[in-house]
């Protein structure tokens, strides 16, 4: 039943964006028979580091979605301290609902079921152009961005030449 509910819901979703695109991202799914992994185009924010750059990630979501978040990978490569070297997105909101047991993070902070995939992919956007380095998924993006901004800038450069040679 849960599972009937998440798809209803993420189709609705999916024809949302398509019927009002939001500036910055694209989505669509992977596979026509599969509502729940969808790919994601995401355009370097103007004014930033990334600007220029275009990156692809996928999104899956849990059966229980809305109850739990989905997780977001980046497919391209990218240097960021919230994206671990695998390409998972590090952000509160994906992290799962409830108490963190790090006491890193309100609840607050942490996934509810009023998230979409709009208000995942802005905070995304909004990760590109202000990375958080207090709690890094990436600890050497991290260690650069507060202590070598020049290597950090550089390697961030490469990753944005690298994703338009992929167009």
């Amino acid at each position: 039943m849960a599972s009937s509910q998440a798809a209803l819901l993420l189709q609705k979703q999916l024809k949302d964006l398509n019927r009002h695109p939001v500036d910055g991202f694209s989505a669509g799914l992977v596979d026509e028979n599969n509502v729940f992994e969808w790919s994601i185009s995401i355009i370097g924010p103007p004014e930033t580091l990334f600007d220029g750059g275009f990156f692809n990630a996928t999104m899956s979501f849990p059966t229980d979605y809305p109850n739990n978040p989905p997780t977001v990978k980046f497919t391209t490569e990218i240097w960021h301290p919230n994206v671990y070297s695998d390409g998972r997105v590090c952000i509160s909101i994906l992290h799962p609902p409830g108490d963190d047991p790090n006491h890193y993070e309100l609840a607050s902070e942490r996934w509810t079921p009023v998230h979409t995939v709009e208000s995942i992919m802005l905070s995304i956007i909004s990760m590109l152009t202000s990375p958080n380095d207090e709690s890094p998924a990436n600890v050497d993006a991290a260690k650069e961005w507060r202590d070598n901004r020049a290597e950090f800038v550089k390697k961030v450069k490469r990753c944005v030449r690298q994703s338009q040679e992929m167009l």
